[in-house]
């Protein structure tokens, strides 16, 4: 049972780990600033999910499975609202969307485009 329990936990650090592998080549290959926003909160919210839930597996006592779990419910409420936050920003300073973005919904509503 603890093998396969090793198993478990180490199938999810490397989901976790390739999560972030995804979102760092995101950050680097996106065209601009609001793909890399989006690229970033996904992959670090399951990358993050991937190893919490490892180390529950690999751990396995109480006290470290209600500390990941209040994390990953943090992590998930906290980092939509802060992309939100992040892309309205880089919106007010006017930052240059990709010229091959299909749809703007804010050049539509009438706000120019960096």
């Amino acid at each position: 049972m603890q093998t396969l329990l090793e198993i478990l936990a180490t199938l999810f650090l490397l989901v976790g780990l390739g999560f972030f592998l995804v979102g760092a080549i995101g950050v680097v290959r996106m065209p601009d600033i609001y793909m890399r926003i989006h690229a970033v909160s996904k992959c670090s919210t399951l990358g993050l999910l991937g190893m919490l839930l490892a180390a529950c597996l690999a751990l396995g006592t109480d006290d470290v499975a209600a500390k990941a779990i209040a994390v990953i419910v943090f992590t998930v409420v906290a980092t939509p609202i802060g992309s939100h936050l992040l892309a309205k920003a880089a919106l007010e300073i006017r930052q240059p969307k990709w010229d091959r973005t299909i749809n703007d919904e804010h050049a539509e509503d009438g706000i120019p485009d960096g």
